[in-house]
C-alpha cells in the first residue's frame, strides 16, 4: 500500500463522490480510509468488529438507538461492535475510518449502497 507520509487533506482533495471510503493506508490487518458524507446513510451494524470515525471536516451525527454522537473536526467515536448505527451529515463532512480489511461500509445492512473502497 504506501511506506511513505500521507497528507489526508490531499487524499480527500482527489474525489468527490460521497459515501465510497478510498483505502489511504494498512496497518496489520486493518484499513484506515477517507471517506465524504453528506446526507443520512443507513442503519447498520458490524458484528464482529468496532468501528473507529475521525472527522477531519464538517460536522458528522452518528445516530444511535440510545441517542445521537456528534463529531466536529478533530473528534473521533468508536462505534462498539454489535451497536446500531447510522452516520449523517446535513452538510458535507470528511472522515478518516479504521477497521478491518474486508469490512462492508453497510455492514449487516448490505445493499445498494454497499462499496469496497479503492486505493487514495
Amino acid at each position: 500500500m504506501t511506506t511513505h507520509k500521507v497528507n489526508i487533506a490531499e487524499k480527500l482533495a482527489g474525489f468527490t463522490e460521497r459515501w465510497a471510503p478510498r483505502r489511504i493506508a494498512r496497518v496489520n490487518d486493518y484499513e484506515v480510509k477517507v471517506a465524504r458524507l453528506q446526507g443520512e446513510f443507513v442503519w447498520h451494524t458490524h458484528a464482529d468488529t468496532d468501528e473507529l470515525f475521525l472527522v477531519v471536516g464538517g460536522t458528522l451525527t452518528i445516530h444511535l438507538r440510545d441517542g445521537d454522537v456528534v463529531l466536529g473536526p478533530g473528534e473521533m467515536y468508536v462505534v462498539p461492535r454489535g451497536v446500531e448505527h447510522c452516520p449523517a451529515a446535513d452538510e458535507e463532512a470528511q472522515i478518516l475510518l479504521f477497521e478491518p480489511a474486508g469490512t462492508a461500509n453497510t455492514g449487516s445492512e448490505g445493499g445498494e449502497r454497499t462499496r469496497e473502497p479503492v486505493d487514495a
